[in-house]
């Protein structure tokens, strides 16, 4: 195959290849985190409007007005943060174009940036292209803490920049403000910016609170905090989401942004900004069916010996299936199909080292209807899931 050598090391995401496996085979997929239901009804019937109303052309490259000032609403709403919306914010094309532009705008060849691993396969990625070097800090199973003695350990005389991601894929962990503090004193310690991914910042457990690092003392100023209304609204597949900072860092993203896609989804933005503004208490209500659908999948998963961690937040939840004698969790989400007619997806795909901390877990979405959760449940039940 003819490739050009920035892609050699990346391989193919995973959740194609698993949400293909699930499709071939036509089993359950609890592998890649999308919903089975829509989200707000009268969200979908803005974005109706917005297609026969003519809003079928470019849209502004930043994203449009009503949008950018409905984000900025939000951030003053849920964190007191105070944006200008024509320097502050910039709609982008979902959180994955948000932090592919972030890395290509702030981070330059050579430059080492921060992780938290295991990590979105992006951002293995995105590094890679923008010619950094990526410093992973673990965060180990079971608890999945961040320890400040490791963050500071990964720091360098050539790290530019902490890429964060609170509440955490796949781990499911939510940064706690002691932790969020630890990141803080590093990053000012060193002049460090933080780019932040927050797509699950509405989606938590048990009554933890999301707290935005930008909301820190002295750490706006060097934060792009990246987000979408693809979770907290269940519209995955509309590829909506935005940053937000302060000027100079938003306008490093837009100055890659307009490279990639220039601007996207022109109708669906405003109906975003209907979600943001008409449909505020949505991610709540969404977040206590998630947590009851978590218990649901835990029970199951249980009830099969798969004991699993209980996570703060996201879609997600994780396994270990060391007493099941696999030799790692690839292995074993390459037979589940077979054995039990269920898709899920090996940990180690988020991880530098596959052979690592992550070789043995296995990653669960949560996220989908109650049905076809009892449907994956029955089926673990009735198979046998050992080496």
């Amino acid at each position: 195959m003819r490739h050009a050598r920035r892609l050699d090391g990346i391989p193919p995401t995973i959740f194609a290849e698993m949400s293909a496996l699930a499709v071939r085979t036509g089993s359950v997929n609890l592998g890649q985190g999308f919903p089975d239901s829509d989200g707000p009804p009268e969200v979908i019937e803005e974005a109706i409007a917005a297609l026969r109303g003519g809003r079928n052309q470019y849209a502004p490259g930043i994203g449009v007005p009503e949008l950018r000032t409905a984000i900025a609403r939000h951030q003053q709403r849920h964190y007191g943060i105070e944006l200008d919306p024509d320097r502050q914010v910039a709609v982008t094309t979902g959180c994955t174009e948000g932090i592919a532009a972030a890395l290509l705008g702030l981070v330059d060849p050579g430059d080492e940036v921060v992780v938290l691993e295991p990590y979105y396969d992006s951002y293995l990625a995105m590094i890679g292209f923008a010619g950094g070097v990526r410093r992973p800090v673990p965060l180990r199973a079971p608890s999945f803490r961040l320890d400040p003695d490791e963050l500071r350990a990964a720091v360098g005389p050539r790290t530019s920049l902490i890429l964060l991601n609170s509440p955490h894929n796949p781990t499911g962990s939510v940064l706690t403000r002691e932790e969020l503090e630890a990141v803080a004193a590093v990053a000012q310690e060193n002049d460090l910016i933080v780019v932040t991914d927050e797509v699950y910042e509405h989606l938590t457990f048990d009554g933890r609170r999301h707290v935005p690092i930008a909301t820190l003392p002295g750490m706006f100023e060097r934060t792009l905090t990246l987000s979408s209304a693809g979770k907290s609204y269940s519209f995955t597949g509309w590829k909506v989401g935005w940053a937000t900072g302060p000027a100079d860092l938003v306008a490093a993203l837009v100055g890659a942004k307009q490279w990639l896609t220039f601007t996207s989804g022109a109708p669906l933005q405003p109906a975003v900004a209907a979600a943001l503004d008409e449909c505020p208490d949505f991610p709540a209500k969404l977040a206590r069916s998630l947590e009851e659908r978590r218990d649901r999948l835990a029970a199951g998963l249980t009830a099969a010996g798969l004991s699993p961690y209980t996570p703060e937040g996201t879609y997600f939840t994780t396994t270990d299936i060391t007493d099941l004698g696999w030799a790692n969790g690839r292995e074993f989400c390459l037979a589940l199909p077979e054995r039990a007619g269920v898709v899920a997806v090996p940990m180690a795909a988020f991880y530098d080292h596959p052979d690592g901390d992550g070789r043995h877990l296995v990653r669960w979405a949560f996220c989908k209807d109650e049905p076809v959760i009892d449907e994956a449940v029955r089926r673990l039940a009735a198979a046998d899931l050992s080496a």
